[in-house]
């Protein structure tokens, strides 16, 4: 399912939007999170690390919410529904610097112990607000 045309703009890195990323943990609760984020231009893209929270309530159960909301103007975001397809430990590491250097304008910092892994989303449904 492509990308809403009048949202592609959220999806730039030049934007730095942040994605509101909600799953469900094994109680049947909404848990949110903002993250950084990527897209392959189907996919919404993920990377955390393996053990968070997020990553455990994802592997269990892969329906999410998901808004990413224009930092120019926050009445202006996108929902979404998805569905995690796969999560991979590959090229992770990769992603999270390009990630950093994109958010952050610096490479990742990373932490003794850390595993990064990229989960892959597939929306399902759009909900537009402009």
């Amino acid at each position: 399912m492509p990308f809403p045309d009048k949202f592609i703009d959220l999806f730039q890195p030049e934007t730095k939007a942040f994605l509101y990323l909600a799953t469900v943990n094994s109680k049947g609760l909404p848990q949110v999170t903002p993250v950084w984020f990527d897209t392959d231009g189907e996919y919404i893209l993920i990377n955390t690390n393996e053990g968070r929270l997020k990553d455990r309530n994802m592997k269990k159960n892969v329906n999410v919410a998901m808004v990413i909301q224009n930092p120019a103007n926050p009445y202006r975001y996108l929902g979404m529904q998805g569905r995690v397809i796969s999560y991979t430990t590959e090229g992770a590491d990769e992603h999270i610097n390009m990630l950093s250097e994109r958010y952050y304008g610096k490479p990742w910092t990373y932490r003794e112990g850390q595993k990064r892994i990229i989960f892959k989303i597939q929306p399902i449904s759009f909900d537009e607000h402009n």
